[in-house]
């Protein structure tokens, strides 16, 4: 076959064949296919969008690119959580021990952050001691042991996905409903849960801000999931402010203990236990996650989680030398404050990476003091700003200048919960192109 055939043929709005994809996914992997062409074909996938066939061949030539996990030895069942990221997403911190304390086995594999969106590995390296990188040995014993795993994905699952988010990454070609839903599901339906829930975020803080969009990729990955044999759910969140008060990887490990041991922010509360629910039901597990969370348990299954990949869970988190204060510019009460705002201040504050191989500082990150709802005087701290460098500060300043709105009047209390998309849930009214699945 030719790569500029398939690219061609794609261009012009044409259907690949299934050998022709799989054809192109085995030459990505093995590096037979040079750069160029690949990036090539993405390109016209972004354009063009891809069928619901093309689609399922696509991310099942992703997923044969490597191995499938095989949990079936657990004696505790497997369930997941996936969120398409957003400023102050430390739901897998609290999730991943309260479902293990409900009796499942989470096989969480994570990845960093990027961008204004954090990192889960990231949060947790904040943690004295704590490694990212377990054998297949140590990842199976501790699921069966401790019911929860973070981890960094190994090198062979899904490896045509590390080849072509990369190429994604610096072509502008990531924005595509098909390149992510595949990427997401490969290495999500790879790591060998039976059952998935995905937190898919919409809002000025998500990688896809229109709600319409977050929903046709939620039905996308939905459909995928079950079609290769995973029970999928969806919630649609919001993630039009940030989730919690912390955006920042040391910030976000204390906020998680804080949820933990009963004292979370009331949104990060809410959502962790939506998802929960939806885990548990799909584990068919008979435990209340909102009992277990205020009962401890989850807390003992964090302990041991931390204490299993070599953390410390009594060590002090790193803070930063430097604290600086944004400020209200007025009187008013607090309607709004920008999510993709405060996560691009912690990102300019250290806390985010603009390449894969930047180094993150672990304090650095914004602490809010007010949310929407609170009334402020002019003057008034509305968030922290933590830092390692104080030449960094200016540069978070400019990127909250217009994060907060002020009203007279308090706003509409905010909908987390959005909907639920499940396989048997109705298409929208109008759909935005789910013939095609494009971009």
């Amino acid at each position: 076959m030719s790569a500029v055939d398939l690219i061609v043929a794609k261009r012009d709005g044409g259907e690949l064949g299934d050998q022709q994809i799989r054809w192109f996914i085995e030459g990505v992997t093995s590096g037979a296919i040079p750069a160029e062409q690949a990036a090539a074909l993405l390109m016209a996938v972004v354009w063009r969008g891809m069928t619901p066939r093309e689609l399922a061949t696509w991310t099942a030539a992703m997923i044969d690119s490597g191995r499938r996990l095989d949990l079936s030895s657990l004696a505790r069942p497997t369930v997941d959580k996936h969120s398409t990221g957003g400023v102050g997403d430390k739901v897998s911190l609290v999730l991943c021990p309260l479902l293990a304390a409900c009796g499942a086995a989470v096989p969480q594999l994570s990845g960093r952050g990027l961008g204004h969106t954090g990192g889960t590995l990231d949060k947790m390296e904040a943690i004295s001691g704590w490694r990212a990188a377990l054998s297949h040995d140590q990842f199976l014993g501790q699921l069966q042991e401790v019911g929860a795993v973070i981890a960094a994905a190994t090198a062979d699952l899904a490896p045509a996905d590390r080849v072509l988010y990369a190429l994604r990454d610096v072509t502008g070609t990531v924005a595509s409903i098909p390149l992510i839903a595949s990427s997401i599901m490969s290495k999500k339906i790879a790591e060998g849960t039976a059952g998935l829930v995905l937190d898919v975020k919409f809002g000025s803080g998500a990688f896809l801000p229109d709600p319409a969009m977050g929903t046709e990729l939620a039905r996308t990955m939905v459909s995928l999931g079950h079609a290769h044999g995973v029970e999928t759910v969806a919630l649609l969140t919001d993630m039009d402010q940030p989730l919690g008060l912390a955006a920042g990887n040391a910030l976000e490990v204390a906020e998680a203990i804080e949820a933990l041991a009963g004292d979370g922010p009331t949104d990060l509360v809410e959502v962790t236990l939506a998802l929960a629910d939806e885990m548990v039901a799909l584990a068919g597990l008979d435990a209340d996650p909102a009992e277990m969370l205020g009962a401890g348990r989850a807390m003992d299954a964090w302990r041991a989680m931390v204490v299993a990949q070599g953390g410390d869970p009594a060590a002090s988190l790193p803070t930063a030398p430097v604290v600086d204060h944004w400020t209200a510019p007025a009187a008013g009460v607090i309607s709004r404050i920008d999510a993709l705002d405060v996560g691009s201040a912690a990102w300019r504050l250290g806390a985010g990476r603009a390449r894969k191989e930047d180094a993150v500082s672990a304090a650095a990150g914004v602490r809010l003091r007010r949310v929407a709802g609170d009334r402020v005087a002019a003057g008034e701290v509305i968030a922290e700003l933590h830092t390692d460098d104080p030449a960094l500060l200016p540069a978070a300043h400019e990127a909250l200048s217009q994060a907060l709105t002020l009203t007279d009047t308090a706003p509409e209390p905010r909908r987390l919960i959005a909907s639920r998309i499940t396989r048997s849930s109705p298409p929208p009214e109008k759909p935005s192109d789910s013939v095609v699945f494009s971009q």
